[in-house]
């Protein structure tokens, strides 16, 4: 509100001298000061986390803030409506991820080139009693972005201190991961691309079968991007796992048998604030 009520002030006062001297060029109005809070809302097909959906392969509404600071410190919320805590364990109600973060962002090598490291809270709210581990999980990471020319992405490594998502004893779980996209620079479109693999560590007590050997997997993404301006986007991608199978059934499987990390068509809208 603070950065209209100033713009519209220059406005007029450049049109007051515009009058007063008649042929006399107008000084070009005050720029808009960029805010440092920024708010985004997404309609998704299907939240789909490192290729494993969330929403039970429904729709997902979604959306977060960021306040970033001048000097590269930063903290900001992210939510989803999910379902699969409440699918593991019938009779739990728990609709919602909450994510909250705080890092580092900064130019350190060159323009264009942004080291980040930060730390993650995903926190998803219950109430009923859980009958599978605490989902609520603690992610450190780094990450470095890139940029040349058209070709923007990031290579950027997570890792877990505490619990991963609901597997026991599996502290010591990773993330590395690498998304490129590409401008075309034509009609707003960019293409994506991504690659990532999910460790989880760690054996459950009284098992003799480890959770690597069951949960870790490789997931990745090839999708396009349409910028229609006024933060508003949307997005079409192809997703993928090769999240493994468990005798007859699969490691991370649906109420209704269905694999959650197999291959599916995703959309998506977003508006950013």
């Amino acid at each position: 509100m603070k950065t209209i009520q100033k713009t519209a002030v220059a406005l007029a006062v450049s049109g007051l001298f515009a009058t007063a001297a008649f042929a006399q060029t107008a000084p070009a109005p005050e720029a808009p000061e960029a805010s440092p809070i920024t708010a985004n809302v997404t309609v998704v097909s299907d939240y789909r986390y490192r290729g494993i959906s969330q929403s039970n392969m429904k729709p997902a509404i979604q959306g977060g803030f960021d306040y970033a600071h001048e000097s590269g410190f930063y903290i900001g919320n992210w939510n989803s409506s999910i379902s699969w805590v409440g699918d593991l364990n019938p009779g739990v109600s728990a609709p919602i991820e909450m994510d909250f973060y705080g890092g580092f962002k900064k130019e350190l090598i060159a323009p264009g080139f942004a080291s980040d490291i930060g730390v993650l809270q995903y926190a998803f709210p219950t109430s009923g009693n859980l009958t599978t581990v605490n989902p609520n999980t603690t992610e450190l990471y780094a990450a470095q972005n890139f940029t040349f020319g058209p070709v923007t992405g990031f290579l950027k490594f997570s890792y877990a201190v505490t619990n991963t998502f609901g597997n026991a004893n599996s502290t010591g779980s990773y993330y590395p991961d690498l998304t490129v996209n590409y401008d075309t620079g034509i009609w707003g479109l960019a293409l994506n691309a991504h690659v990532g693999y999910q460790y989880i560590a760690g054996t459950p007590t009284g098992s003799t079968t480890s959770n690597s050997s069951l949960y870790s997997y490789t997931d990745w993404k090839l999708g396009v991007t349409k910028d229609f301006g006024g933060g508003l986007s949307a997005a079409v991608s192809y997703i993928d796992t090769n999240a493994k199978t468990v005798g007859s059934s699969y490691a991370y499987v649906s109420p209704q048998g269905k694999n959650l990390g197999g291959s599916t068509g995703i959309v998506s809208l977003t508006k950013t604030f």
